[in-house]
């Protein structure tokens, strides 16, 4: 039994070291293939903050009829749940001992709330803008953008990057009279994406100026694109 179990693992160590000597000696040749593309974003997050306020003559506007008045002008220019949440709330029904704390050191502190928006066009965006309730608003801003595609394209872009690492072996094989034949080795591929740092939206004041302005023509401005790029390294044998 000794003998007949020596002698197995004698002949697999034969295999491993004939499979070593094997790969050791395979030509190969290395190369990179490239892919890129770019796509306009159709899901864009802006953030609004909004804040209670005093109002001459009606006292201080509450923090629910702010709430209120902006959900409905999301619902009236399309918007529903889905694209919208709270990013964050700060007020006297669920933070009431952070406010007192500081209530005694700034006696008009006044509740708060930030949502989040997902919109898919700028035109979307400037109609959510001329709905929004010049008092409340402290803030808006963009604060990613994205696409709904984007898993779709980046699957794409490796297929077409490891093509092009493959068309590449091609062509510099044969360039020596060789061939380049099967891949060794595929390495999964590099992202490069490039897209657009947020930034705050101050243009659409200028838009909204220019639309009461009949004389002067409206923008058609769009995003700047978001830009794919993908590389893969693979090694093929040579022939």
């Amino acid at each position: 039994m000794k003998k007949i179990l020596f002698t197995v693992l004698t002949a697999i160590v034969l295999v491993n070291s004939y499979g070593q000597d094997n790969t050791s000696k395979q030509r190969l040749i290395n190369v990179n293939g490239t892919a890129e593309l770019e796509v306009v974003p159709d899901e864009i997050y802006v953030q609004v903050e909004l804040k209670e306020y005093d109002k001459k003559g009606a006292g201080k506007i509450d923090i629910e009829t702010i709430k209120n008045k902006f959900l409905e002008a999301c619902k009236s220019i399309g918007l529903t749940e889905k694209e919208i949440s709270v990013q964050s709330y700060s007020g006297y029904d669920n933070n009431y001992w952070w406010v007192k704390k500081n209530k005694k050191q700034n006696p008009d502190m006044k509740a708060s709330i930030t949502y989040s928006i997902k919109i898919a066009t700028v035109k979307k965006m400037d109609e959510l803008v001329d709905k929004l309730d010049d008092e409340a608003t402290q803030n808006f801003y963009i604060s990613k953008v994205s696409h709904s595609k984007l898993d779709e394209y980046k699957k794409q872009l490796k297929i077409q990057a490891l093509k092009a690492a493959k068309e590449k072996a091609n062509y510099l094989a044969e360039a020596i009279g060789e061939h380049a034949g099967e891949a060794i080795v595929i390495n999964d591929a590099n992202e490069m994406s490039q897209i657009p740092q947020p930034r705050m939206y101050a243009a659409n004041v200028m838009y909204k100026s220019a639309e009461s302005d009949k004389s002067v023509p409206a923008l058609d401005v769009d995003f700047k694109k978001i830009k794919l790029q993908f590389e893969v390294s693979a090694s093929f044998a040579l022939r």
